[in-house]
């Protein structure tokens, strides 16, 4: 049986306009050698591809830079990844409970339930269960029911989730009942992203893009061309086109939406999950945010797709300087604001 992560379909929900299609990037007045200002990186974090653009004139302090960051890639994989065994929070659902965790991972938490609370439990980071049981279905027979895992299998992995469940103390973090698992994928990439945004400025970088994954991309500063950053926002009724596109600086943006990643060819059952039902949500197929904080972006946007709609004010208003682009079942799209 092919691994999870290779089977689970997944695309790219915001495009790098201009710099990933060969526009300049550079003034047109500067001289060909100042090309070598711009350093790019491309790897990986936290099982998705990865990319950061630097722009500096000193190629030794960028080469630091991105070192840096690459570290902290390391170290905090090293947390928040469910692909590594040894990770904090894979042995955190492997036993229901973890003793001196490092700093990031209580006040990651703390967000989450933040989030959790805003949202009436929308946002709920113990839905591991519930990708189990999906899993399990899809993916553990050659001829899997395309009506989904059976109602009982849905409803016992309901049991396991409550984010009130979740204690979080400095010295340890405990999950109430065995059987919960956490999964941080819809805000520790925004996470991350932060962190790398946030080494790159401390180092004096000011012109950075920093894309830690297929949803959630931090701009730093204006282009080298003294331009915004040029971003498109996939269109989730033909993911290989872009529907909208976003002139920003120093902001930072996420999406969410079930065709990104999913479980069968038509999109029915997908990664986000409604936790009132164990069923995947269906509010709208797409929901983007804007944010100065690429955490915010990214657990906004899963709020947002996942919460009942009437949440949706509430969760805005708590973030003043973010808003949201909303894409409706029938291709509409809406902006949202607090």
């Amino acid at each position: 049986m092919p691994r999870i992560a290779d089977t689970v379909s997944r695309r790219r929900a915001i495009a790098i306009l201009g710099a990933a299609a060969g526009l300049p990037l550079l003034p047109s007045g500067d001289q060909p050698q100042e090309v070598t200002w711009l350093h790019r990186w491309q790897g990986t974090a936290l099982g998705s591809p990865s990319y950061i653009l630097l722009h500096h004139p000193d190629r030794g302090a960028a080469e630091r830079a991105i070192a840096r960051c690459v570290a902290e890639i390391e170290r905090l994989e090293a947390v928040f990844s469910l692909y590594r065994r040894d990770s904090e929070i894979a042995r955190l659902n492997r036993t229901g409970r973890l003793d001196a965790p490092s700093h990031d991972l209580p006040g990651l938490l703390s967000q989450c339930l933040r989030f959790s609370e805003l949202s009436g439990g929308g946002f709920d980071i113990t839905v591991q269960p519930l990708w189990n049981v999906y899993a399990a279905h899809f993916f553990g027979s050659q001829s899997p029911s395309p009506q989904g895992p059976e109602p009982g299998a849905i409803e016992q992995a309901l049991g396991l989730v409550d984010w009130q469940g979740v204690d979080i103390t400095s010295r340890h973090i405990a999950l109430a009942r065995l059987g919960m698992a956490l999964t941080l994928n819809g805000i520790a990439q925004g996470y991350l992203t932060d962190r790398i945004a946030e080494i790159l400025r401390g180092l004096g970088c000011e012109r950075v893009l920093a894309d830690m994954g297929r949803s959630e991309i931090a701009l730093v500063g204006l282009r080298p061309d003294g331009q915004a950053w040029r971003i498109g926002l996939a269109d989730p009724l033909a993911p290989d086109k872009v529907a909208v596109t976003l002139d920003l600086a120093d902001r930072c943006v996420s999406t969410s939406g079930g065709y990104g990643t999913k479980f069968e060819a038509t999109g029915r059952h997908h990664h986000l999950f409604d936790p009132t039902t164990g069923r995947s949500a269906n509010h709208y197929i797409a929901v983007s945010a804007v944010a100065p904080s690429a955490m915010v972006a990214d657990a906004l946007s899963t709020s947002l797709y996942v919460a009942a709609p009437e949440r949706s004010g509430r969760l805005l208003t708590a973030f003043p300087d973010a808003f949201a682009l909303v894409t409706l079942a029938d291709g509409s799209r809406r902006e949202l604001r607090g």
